[in-house]
């Protein structure tokens, strides 16, 4: 009977949500592995800038300790991100009620305004603006959503780096490091062996930090 329905209507309200609902579960799990990703990077962040805090290299903890903040920043849009795909979710849970009394989908500014915040976000981007267009016909949505990515400004990142950087450094390291000295852009002479082990693994450091925040 069901498949008949579908023939003739086309999916039905009620089926529509559960599966927007569906995708936006789903995508809270990409945000989720994403974060942990981040949360394990930082980890190992850390117990090297506890190390070059140790040795007085203050120079490389300072570079280090940028790409953290810059990780930091990453980490705080993912989770408010995963946010909003839970307030969309909740809507739609509205919506499912709505559906039962009036037997269509209503107009709804706060799901616009959460979709259109989360379709900057490259992660979910295209999820986002394919649900959008889905709404939008649905009646839900009265206006397509910007599509336009949101990225970093390096500019912003540059007049806020050097208070962050103080602040991770810090904590990371006891109060070892954070009080004198900006960040550079430069790493420190090599005078030994050991120094270039560690210069090598401070830079697969960064890598890793800069390979998980511009996927």
């Amino acid at each position: 009977m069901q498949s008949v329905y579908r023939l003739i209507y086309g999916v039905s309200p009620e089926e529509k949500v559960k599966n927007w609902q569906r995708h936006l579960r789903r995508e809270q799990r990409v945000l989720d592995r994403e974060i942990k990703q981040l949360d394990a990077a930082t980890y190992k962040a850390h117990g090297q800038l506890k190390q070059l805090a140790s040795k007085g290299d203050t120079k490389s903890a300072r570079i280090l300790a940028k790409e953290v903040v810059r990780t930091n920043k990453q980490k705080n849009r993912l989770h408010t991100s995963k946010a909003r795909l839970g307030s969309i979710d909740v809507q739609l849970g509205h919506q499912l009620a709505m559906i039962k009394v009036t037997g269509a989908l209503q107009k709804s500014t706060e799901i616009m305004k959460l979709s259109n915040s989360l379709v900057k976000l490259p992660q979910i981007s295209q999820t986002m603006r394919e649900m959008s267009m889905e709404m939008t016909k649905a009646g839900i949505i009265e206006e397509m959503i910007d599509d336009t990515i949101q990225v970093d400004d390096d500019e912003e990142l540059e007049e806020e780096a050097d208070a962050e950087v103080e602040k991770v450094l810090f904590e990371v390291t006891g109060g070892k490091l954070g009080q004198i000295g900006v960040v550079g852009a430069e790493l420190p002479p090599i005078t030994n062996e050991t120094e270039e082990e560690e210069r090598k693994q401070m830079e697969e450091y960064r890598e890793q930090l800069n390979g998980l925040l511009s996927g």
